[in-house]
């Protein structure tokens, strides 16, 4: 059968050797039996996932992949679903459970964006993205590429940016290399705040980020209490996971007087 043409933006990883160290970087110490693949396309990663001792769901959107997968796979391989990760609220693996992928440029930060919804299943993630957006997510605060997704999941998931790879090893080959990072569930259970106000005050910090934090959230009428304060002088970039969570302990206490 011929193999699927590029879709939703995926560049298909042609060299087995990085297939394999991506597959390899997943830990895993007896944490979990589960791996969910999002986008497998033609099982480049699929066909070292199968040689572990997983028990391996993938989540295909592309009919044709989809075929390819079945024709090419014993049915007993691994479960495959036919359909939309972004959209799927039922038949995720039994938590825990891993995810790994060529995750698609065009909606990488859509699902992380969903992990940190599933968060709590999800002890450890492997993914090769966007280079620019791989380094955004692993990024220290004060980099001028640290962003909203460095900060939410930071606050959840210690990462590593793992190696890049190059447009050559793609077919067709993207015009931008790639990176591959490694995210592993921390102990923060829930952040010693308002979780929806901290969500809330790192978009709004981070839409206005050439602009300290005093008039980058001026729209969200902070308390007066807590204007004079000396990390209101700061922009969004310069402040970690937890002076975002002291800021929003602040905000939200001022309100209440």
């Amino acid at each position: 059968m011929v193999r699927p043409k590029k879709h939703l933006g995926q560049h298909f990883l042609k060299e087995p050797a990085i297939a394999e160290k991506i597959v390899n970087s997943l830990t895993n110490h007896g944490e979990y039996a589960q791996v969910l693949e999002i986008g497998p396309g033609t099982g480049v990663l699929t066909q070292f996932l199968v040689r572990k001792d997983y028990q391996l769901t993938v989540v295909e959107i592309d009919t044709e992949s989809v075929t390819y997968l079945r024709e090419n796979y014993k049915e007993d391989q691994f479960r495959i679903i036919s359909g939309d990760f972004l959209k799927m609220e039922d038949g995720l693996p039994e938590a825990p459970f891993a995810i790994i992928g060529n995750f698609p440029y065009n909606i990488s930060s859509q699902i992380f964006f969903k992990l940190l919804k599933i968060r709590n299943q999800v002890p450890e993630v492997v993914g090769m993205l966007q280079k620019e957006v791989a380094e955004r997510i692993s990024s220290p605060p004060g980099s001028k590429v640290y962003g909203i997704l460095s900060v939410l999941l930071q606050a959840y998931y210690d990462i590593e940016y793992l190696f890049t790879v190059e447009p050559g090893s793609f077919n067709p080959p993207p015009k931008v290399n790639s990176g591959v990072i490694r995210l592993k569930r921390n102990t923060t259970q829930s952040l010693d705040c308002n979780e929806e106000l901290f969500t809330k005050l790192v978009k709004q910090g981070f839409q206005n980020r050439r602009k300290t934090l005093r008039n980058a959230l001026k729209s969200l009428n902070l308390p007066a209490s807590i204007i004079g304060e000396s990390i209101l002088d700061k922009r969004a970039e310069q402040l970690s996971v937890q002076d975002f969570v002291k800021l929003t302990k602040d905000v939200e206490e001022g309100w209440k007087l």
